[in-house]
């Protein structure tokens, strides 16, 4: 990700809105250069994330949220896609998919490639116990199976219903949703589309777990780029943050402490 954010900002130098805002352009006519800054940046990605490669929903979400935060600065598309790609290289957000894949193979590593659902079971027990979560499974909105995961699983099934960790995949549907429900400190025990899309991109060569961000951030870059033309045809203002007080901070500090 360090690499796709570097090679963005190399395009910002091209920015059509960077140019018009010198030259003194109004207010009014703000969203004209962002429109085209986006449907350039957003044509020049793939090409970008394939070098990376070769080298080594709605707007509530961090990155999403990122780039309109920026982007109220009148920072131009570039600018602000980078910072929100940034966002998305945390680990509680982009690279959930990556994560879902190594813990698939540590899975494979442990207990061999024909796992019994009793092992299975003994190791996701593990996971939970030692503190961590097993990931691909829950959801901050949904409370039922990710329709994202069942597409994919349709696909598997058609295209590649022999391979390893697809079957893996299969049995951990079977076997995490009672667990996680048994635990009863989940709302949504059901997989999510992390919990699929990394084995998908496994078994068609992309083996290299950290480059799955890059591929979400290609196609993020559509969704952002709409919010900021949508930002600046409506002339939104800066946003701010609100502040508290170190009394407020006090009162909550006790509260959560009682």
């Amino acid at each position: 990700m360090t690499q796709f954010t570097t090679g963005v900002m190399a395009l910002q130098v091209e920015s059509e809105f960077q140019k018009a805002y010198d030259n003194g352009l109004p207010k009014s006519k703000f969203w004209e250069p962002t429109y085209e800054d986006c449907l350039n940046m957003i044509a020049r990605l793939p090409p970008v994330a394939s070098y990376v490669y070769r080298s080594d929903h709605e707007g509530g979400n961090v990155s999403a949220h990122t780039g309109h935060l920026v982007g109220s600065a009148l920072s131009d598309p570039y600018l602000s896609f980078a910072a929100a790609l940034n966002g998305l290289a945390g680990p509680l957000h982009g690279l959930a998919n990556q994560e879902v894949l190594l813990w698939i193979k540590s899975v494979i590593q442990e207990t061999g490639s024909d796992v019994t659902t009793d092992q299975l079971k003994e190791y996701v027990w593990k996971t939970l116990k030692s503190g961590k979560v097993v990931p691909g499974f829950g959801h901050g909105v949904l409370r039922k199976t990710d329709p994202r995961y069942s597409c994919q699983r349709e696909f598997a099934l058609k295209h590649l219903p022999e391979d390893p960790l697809f079957q893996l995949v299969s049995k951990l549907y079977e076997v995490v949703p009672p667990i996680l429900t048994e635990l009863g400190k989940v709302k949504n025990p059901w997989p999510n589309v992390d919990a699929h899309s990394g084995v998908l991109l496994n078994h068609f060569g992309l083996s290299e777990a950290r480059y799955y961000t890059v591929l979400f951030g290609v196609s993020r870059s559509m969704g952002i780029g709409s919010q900021l033309i949508w930002d600046r045809a409506l002339g939104l203002p800066l946003e701010r943050p609100k502040s508290v007080t170190m009394e407020w901070l006090e009162n909550y500090c006790n509260n959560k402490a009682a």
